[in-house]
């Protein structure tokens, strides 16, 4: 079982040459088209790329915000277009770096999609920040544009491992970061990068004990992983860089969930823990398999029974909404077991699991019963009722589990 793989795991005045379609008429309401949505903005801009990213992040010398606030404004009214009657619960600017976004930008985001839809009183508004001073400068005014949840890379509380892992900030600035996100922002969640080579796990109990004293809520907890296409991969076919270790992997991962839950921030998810109330409401969209919409280069969405895919490189995204008023590349229909498929994968992840008796998801057709009956008896899985989840036994080795139990 490959643990490593397992835990890898967001009408505008100032428009320019645009081709914006106007709003259609909004058709009745009818049930399956109603309901709670989330949003994800991705903002692709880094200072630099770290060599372990393989996300869609790129690197320019200048970016015209103008043009950028414009398009980004023309895609989300193209969702909403297609989303009529629903509640905005949640919104996400992810990346990329989203803390380089201007704060107008942000607040001319956020204005907009709650105008298209009724935001629901405890709207979750996340944004991912790196931890340097220069975007510190900048949370008093992203908190003023309506963002109430920031997620920081702090990645390391280390320097070594910062200068390892490409980061541009040091401990010192990090930490001076959170601190200012703690007196800015109602919610802070921060990301922990582990298993790393070399690391020992008394050096990793050492790290998690001052992370888990900081006070924050939510906590992001990743193995590092080799992605392809990385310059850590590059490395690693060289021999110029260790391949993780998964038997120090799976010792690093119990004693995460142990020294988590012991702290009140126990795992809501495979890689995510958070104290009661404080799980990110954004993520559990995904994981719980409900519909979002996704705007902006590379970003994905799923809603009414489709997967969309929008253009990953900034300048074809930008070229798509200016010919067309969206940054669509693909956009299919899917299939009801694919669908169920898919939210069995997602949902296993999370402590709480799956719901079996979910009207839209027909479980009962691609789930292995007897597979799921020997794996309860082997204390790996679990069914409560309608739920099934995996144990804290079973968590550690949810690839194999998916691949006995479906169908």
């Amino acid at each position: 079982m490959n643990l490593a793989l397992l835990l890898q795991g967001k009408g505008w005045d100032g428009a320019k040459n645009l081709v914006r379609a106007p709003m259609s008429p909004t058709p009745s309401p009818s049930p399956e088209r109603e309901g709670n949505l989330a949003l994800y903005i991705h903002w692709p801009f880094c200072v630099s790329k770290c060599p372990y990213c393989d996300f869609n992040s790129h690197v320019r010398a200048a970016v015209d915000q103008e043009h950028w606030r414009a398009a980004l404004l023309a895609d989300l009214t193209h969702e909403a277009e297609r989303l009529p009657h629903r509640r905005l619960t949640s919104i996400f600017f992810g990346g990329g770096t989203p803390s380089l976004m201007p704060p107008a930008t942000v607040a001319a985001l956020i204005e907009a999609a709650c105008t298209y839809w009724p935001a629901d009183p405890n709207i979750e508004i996340t944004l991912e920040a790196n931890p340097s001073s220069v975007e510190a400068a900048r949370f008093a005014d992203l908190a003023a544009a309506g963002v109430n949840r920031v997620s920081l890379g702090l990645q390391s509380l280390d320097d070594e491992t910062l200068r390892f892992l490409g980061r541009a900030h040091g401990v010192c600035e990090g930490l001076a970061a959170l601190d200012t996100a703690q007196a800015e922002f109602a919610r802070v969640s921060f990301d922990l990068i582990y298993a790393l080579p070399g690391q020992s796990v008394n050096a990793w109990r050492r790290e998690l004990t001052r992370a888990l004293a900081f006070g924050t809520g939510h906590l992001s907890l990743y193995q590092l992983t080799i992605e392809p296409g990385t310059r850590f991969a590059t490395l690693l076919a060289r021999g110029e860089l260790a391949p993780p270790d998964p038997d120090l992997g799976a010792d690093l991962f119990a004693l995460t969930r142990e020294m988590t839950e012991a702290a009140h921030v126990p795992a809501y998810e495979i890689s995510n823990h958070a104290r009661a109330g404080e799980e990110s409401r954004h993520n559990l969209s995904y994981w719980r398999y409900r519909d979002y919409a996704g705007i902006g280069p590379g970003a994905h969405g799923r809603r009414c029974g489709a997967r969309t895919q929008r253009h990953r490189k900034p300048e074809n995204w930008l070229a798509a909404v200016g010919a067309r008023g969206h940054g669509i590349a693909e956009e299919e229909a899917l299939a009801n077991r694919e669908r169920a498929t898919e939210a069995l994968l997602m949902g296993l992840r999370l402590a709480e699991g799956i719901d079996l008796d979910r009207d839209d998801l027909d479980y009962a057709t691609m789930i292995d019963r007897r597979a799921v009956d020997r794996l309860a008896r082997q204390g790996l899985l679990a069914e409560h009722g309608h739920r099934l989840s995996a144990t804290p036994a079973g968590m550690p080795v949810l690839d194999a589990i998916l691949a006995e139990i479906a169908l």
